[in-house]
């Protein structure tokens, strides 16, 4: 299965009428992509009856990449964030089975060290099994690939690149993800029809091994993230 979708899924007006008129935004976007990234959850809480509702407005294949939130990885530094950890996981579990995988986005000043990056991993797996997907932001993490390969979790492919180690999907090999967040022009600018058909190349030869696949664009601040979707979703199903 290859998911693609965008971070969020307000729709532009000029894209309405690829989309059904009547539904919630959510089950109108729901209704040509089969996936969203949850990115308000890195800024605040939802209650779990709010991803039960989520859940039950969308396809049964549909899935959800939830955000971990800034408090766990931005403000406690992955460090001491059991109880905040357990909170966000019980209430992000109201997805159910539409819960695709946990996106950990890191801050730029956030150096790998191996100690607290394993204590955290290890808490996390001992409450979550599922998939999760790691996009790291300080070239030190170059040297983390033994603990993502230990600990079954996946590195993003990034555009614009951030690390000499994110140019494509690495770590955990069951999920490869995504995550493009528009060039040169950071969270606008669109993605070329070029760039669209070598990521389709890419997206289908991962499906082939038998990875689960994802593409999300974040390029959502013109709307740009929308297009480049549909784009890439007639380009793969045709």
């Amino acid at each position: 299965m290859i998911f693609i979708g965008c971070a969020g899924w307000s729709l532009g007006r000029e894209y309405w009428p690829e989309f059904p008129a009547d539904g919630t935004h959510l089950q109108r976007y729901a209704a040509r992509f089969n996936s969203v990234e949850i990115n308000s959850s890195f800024y605040r809480p939802h209650r779990r009856s709010t991803y039960e509702r989520w859940a039950d407005s969308v396809p049964e294949g549909f899935r959800f990449s939830v955000k971990i939130p800034k408090q766990i990885s931005h403000e406690r530094r992955l460090l001491d964030c059991e109880d905040a950890l357990d909170e966000f996981l019980s209430q992000c579990s109201g997805l159910g089975d539409r819960l695709g995988c946990l996106l950990l986005q890191l801050p730029p000043s956030l150096a790998f060290d191996a100690a607290s990056t394993e204590a955290f991993f290890k808490t996390l797996r001992q409450r979550f099994d599922g998939a999760v997907v790691l996009e790291p932001r300080h070239e030190s993490w170059v040297s983390a690939k033994p603990l993502l390969m230990a600990y079954r979790i996946a590195q993003a492919a990034v555009d614009p690149s951030r690390l000499s180690s994110d140019a494509s999907p690495s770590g955990c090999q069951g999920i490869r993800y995504w995550r493009l967040h528009g060039s040169p022009r950071l969270y606008h600018s669109a993605y070329e029809v070029a760039y669209l058909q070598r990521l389709a190349q890419a997206l289908q030869a991962a499906d082939t091994h038998g990875a689960a696949t994802w593409c999300i664009f974040d390029n959502t601040a013109s709307g740009a993230a929308t297009g480049n979707a549909l784009a890439l979703a007639a380009l793969l199903h045709g």
